[in-house]
């Protein structure tokens, strides 16, 4: 099973990065990190890479009630996706499948709040022009 979903888009980076922050809103989650990867990584040990952005996004109430089955849940949250600069000069932006990553639990009572949240974060990459 893969451990994530994927689309390529085309467009300026930061409108993209703008897009995916206004789908996820749309759909119920909030960005709780936003990490540049880029900036980090020439800052810390002056390495030059394409653009490549980590939001880390939340759905509040189904990590309240997930949170409520599975208290140590929290190292898996937020769900990540990824906005990556690729060398073709288009846009992929990636998103953890949560119903592959919260199957590592063993916890079955999650399953159904992965599975809303795949549907909600395909719909999110799904909703991206290409």
């Amino acid at each position: 099973m893969a451990y994530y979903m994927t689309n390529t888009v085309s467009g300026d980076f930061d409108a993209v990065v703008a897009a995916v922050t206004a789908r996820l809103k749309a759909h119920g989650f909030g960005v709780l990190t936003d990490i540049d990867v880029q900036a980090t990584l020439k800052g810390k040990i002056g390495v030059d890479m394409p653009k490549y952005r980590i939001l880390g996004a939340c759905n509040p109430a189904l990590a309240h009630a997930a949170l409520q089955q599975e208290t140590h849940l929290g190292v898996l949250l937020p769900c990540n996706l990824i906005v990556r600069e690729s060398s073709d000069g288009l846009v992929e932006v990636a998103s953890i499948d949560p119903v592959a990553s919260l199957e590592r639990t063993g916890n079955e009572a999650l399953r159904p709040f992965a599975e809303q949240v795949r549907v909600a974060l395909a719909a999110v990459l799904a909703e991206l022009a290409p």
